[in-house]
């Protein structure tokens, strides 16, 4: 049995690198990954003016708290750094962008629900609802194997839980324990909340390629409370959909693998709903690289028919997501590059129909 101990980045990457089916394609096997040992627990070093730079994070999101005038920094605490001997969800502050305190710990996966507490969590990402704060992040259990079209492929019970806090420093709680919010057979990480424009929640996520071969963005009704599904989960796009991948596709006899990853939704000025998601693209230098890409809803509506855009940040760059300052700037923050990634902020500007990097914001 194959673990994800070692990340879904590193997974991907070595995956990646072998490539030579299509821009997005990543190459059909995995090295094998040794099963999770036993470490030291190691409190985390909280330190106080630490730079973007500084910080070795993937997947990061940032939360604006307007009661506080705080930012939030959330990114995936490792078992072995946070003192428990289990993985979690760390947070940085910030009052200015500029220098972050941290990190916090503010969730740990407890021993009584269906994921494996020392399996490290992946993209966590802070939503305020209805008073309350709601964490999203991907935990995995590799004692449970699902369906796959190819079995030498790792494949394991993967899925985005939810949890809830009064504040956005946590602590966290789990709302469900016994099982995924998602259909339990289904491999998927990277949900996201989104509110349609009824007030009805939903979870948007990505499903793997590592099971679809063709990744998908679906989108999954929830329960008011956001405590369980509340209904079946809805098709949105396929990762060969986006035609500049299908661009660079090189024929050969390896099947063409495309991964969707980190979807985001911003409404803009004029009412469009957009969605930001990431994959693979050959950059220039006929290397597989992260890409920040993005799609709008024809309708307006979350069920679409979704066109693909050009991509909107390139150089191994994706997973990102949209704030505003306290000012009201719009920003984009993303990580890059793919190994060693940091994260990258830019100031942008809403199009009304779509987004545009002004310039990136440099952090010594």
């Amino acid at each position: 049995m194959k673990s994800p101990a070692f990340g879904r980045r590193a997974q991907i990457l070595l995956l990646a690198l072998a490539a030579t089916s299509t821009s997005a394609a990543v190459a059909a096997e995995s090295p094998p990954a040794a099963p999770p040992t036993a470490v030291t627990a190691q409190p985390p070093n909280v330190r106080s003016g630490l730079r973007l730079p500084e910080i070795t994070l993937h997947d990061p999101w940032i939360l604006a708290d307007k009661s506080t005038e705080t930012y939030y920094l959330y990114t995936s605490a490792p078992s072995r750094q946070t003192g428990q001997n289990r993985t979690g969800t760390f947070a940085y502050q910030s009052k200015d962008l500029a220098t972050w305190e941290g990190p916090f710990v503010v969730f740990t996966v407890p021993d009584d629900s269906w994921a494996a507490p020392q399996v490290n969590a992946w993209a966590p990402e802070v939503h305020a609802y209805k008073g309350k704060f709601y964490l999203f992040t991907t935990l995995h259990n590799p004692e449970k194997t699902l369906p796959t079209l190819v079995p030498s492929r790792p494949n394991l019970m993967r899925a985005t839980m939810i949890a809830v806090s009064d504040s956005p420093a946590g602590p966290f709680s789990l709302l469900k324990k016994d099982g995924p919010v998602t259909p339990p057979n289904f491999m998927t990480l990277d949900g996201t909340l989104y509110v349609d424009p009824a007030g009805k929640p939903w979870m948007v996520y990505a499903h793997e390629w590592i099971q679809k071969i063709d990744g998908t963005i679906e989108a999954l009704p929830l329960k008011d409370d956001l405590s369980a599904a509340a209904g079946d989960p809805m098709l949105l796009f396929k990762g060969s959909d986006a035609p500049w991948l299908n661009e660079q596709a090189v024929p050969n006899a390896k099947s063409a693998i495309y991964v969707t990853d980190g979807p985001e939704f911003f409404r803009t000025k004029t009412g469009q709903l957009l969605m930001l998601w990431s994959s693979y693209e050959k950059n220039s230098f006929g290397r597989d690289g992260y890409v920040e890409t993005i799609a709008r809803s024809k309708s307006g509506e979350l069920k679409g028919p979704w066109e693909q855009l050009p991509p909107l940040v390139r150089n191994d760059s994706g997973h990102g997501m949209l704030f505003r300052t306290f000012a009201g700037q719009l920003m984009l923050v993303v990580d890059q590059p793919f190994v060693g990634a940091r994260a990258k902020l830019y100031d942008m500007e809403d199009l009304g129909d779509n987004l545009r990097v002004v310039k990136f914001r440099r952090s010594e």
